[in-house]
């Protein structure tokens, strides 16, 4: 392993911690000797790293150190062309173009070397047919979920019923033949999923609805795991 790599390593093993580490945790992760462990440190803080702490404390790293994208490793860079590719293929339009934008944006700061790794990742998304149904509506229901406001929908079940609901959306699920709305549903006081092929038309409402999503998301996820058990 280079020392930059080593650098990298040790970044990400401080950032996968909000409390102080020891210095010995971060040696073992990292796989070096507490000596050398300790001149990393100093060379990061050099560097511009705010690591809080000292030998025997522990050590933290605040928020907001960036690295710069050479630093990126050959697998990072292949994970990150993998999963660009499949947003461009499987995503709706906006965020296709958001993929590409992403490869583009990194690929102009990357060295010559790292360059080659985007450019010729031999990593592949299978093809297949686009999803254009419910597309659409997708960038409007993602920013309802950043935004936590209530959805009013006229939705059209499998059996072709039409019914009008409205929903508070914590999730979409990409699936290979459909997209999928999670949201609790006020008509059925429940968590229900929605395919976004069914919505015959979407309204996103200013209503802030009242729970965080992220406690929703929380709560589904054990419930489904619950029912899975």
């Amino acid at each position: 392993m280079s020392r930059a790599e080593r650098l990298l390593e040790l970044i990400q093993v401080l950032r996968r911690h909000r409390h102080p580490v020891s210095g010995a945790v971060l040696a073992d992760a990292t796989r070096v000797s507490l000596r050398t462990l300790y001149r990393d440190i100093d060379t990061l803080k050099a560097q511009g790293a705010h690591i809080d702490g000292e030998a025997g404390m522990g050590y933290v790293l605040r928020p907001g150190f960036m690295l710069p994208p050479l630093m990126f490793s050959e697998e990072e860079i292949e994970a990150l062309v993998l999963g660009s590719r499949w947003v461009h293929q499987r995503g709706d339009r906006v965020l296709a173009e958001a993929a590409a934008n992403v490869l583009a944006k990194v690929g102009a700061v990357l060295p010559p070397d790292l360059r080659e790794t985007l450019d010729d990742s031999g990593l592949l998304i299978a093809g297949g047919d686009p999803i254009a149904a419910g597309d659409a509506e997708l960038p409007k229901i993602r920013q309802a979920i950043r935004r936590e406001r209530k959805l009013g929908l006229s939705y059209r079940d499998k059996d072709g019923v039409d019914s009008r609901r409205t929903i508070w959306p914590f999730a979409v699920g990409f699936f290979e033949k459909s997209r999928v709305v999670v949201a609790w549903c006020e008509l059925r006081q429940d968590y229900r999923h929605f395919r976004t092929d069914r919505i015959v038309k979407l309204i996103v409402s200013e209503r802030r609805y009242p729970r965080r999503r992220q406690a929703m998301l929380k709560e589904w996820r054990e419930r489904t795991a619950t029912t899975e058990a």
